[in-house]
C-alpha cells in the first residue's frame, strides 16, 4: 500500500511564508511526478505545482515567481515554498505521487493540509 503524507500547513498573514513537506512511503518501485494541488472554499481543485522525474518543474501562471516545489528522489520527498502569500491562497494543499507499485500505476493523493493566509 502507497501513502502520500503532508505536513507544514497553517496560519500565516499575508504576504508571508509557509513550507509543506510531503512524504510517499509504502511499496514503491519508482516515483514519477510529484505535485500540490490547492482548493479553496467553494471552488475546484487546481494544480499548483509539480515536478517530474528528470527534477523538470512545472508551475501555474498565478504562483510563478513565488512558490518553489523541490524533491528528493532518495527519500521519495517533494516540497513547496510559498512565499508572498495571498489571502485568496487560503485552502486545502494536497500532495500527490505518481508511483510504479507491484505491477501497477498509482496516482496517490495525501489528505491534505489547511494553509490559511489571513490579511
Amino acid at each position: 500500500q502507497v501513502q502520500v503524507v503532508e505536513s507544514g500547513g497553517g496560519l500565516v498573514q499575508a504576504g508571508g511564508s509557509l513550507r509543506l513537506s510531503c512524504a510517499a512511503t509504502g511499496n514503491i518501485l519508482r516515483v514519477y511526478t510529484m505535485g500540490w494541488y490547492r482548493q479553496a472554499p467553494g471552488k475546484q481543485r487546481e494544480l499548483v505545482a509539480s515536478s517530474n522525474s528528470g527534477g523538470n518543474a512545472k508551475y501555474a501562471n498565478f504562483v510563478k515567481g513565488r512558490f518553489t516545489i523541490s524533491r528528493d528522489d532518495a527519500k521519495n520527498t517533494v516540497s513547496l515554498q510559498m512565499n508572498s502569500l495571498k489571502p485568496e491562497e487560503t485552502g486545502v494543499y494536497y500532495c500527490t505521487a505518481e508511483v510504479q507499485a507491484g505491477p501497477g500505476y498509482l496516482k496517490v493523493w495525501g489528505q491534505g493540509t489547511l494553509v490559511t493566509v489571513s490579511s
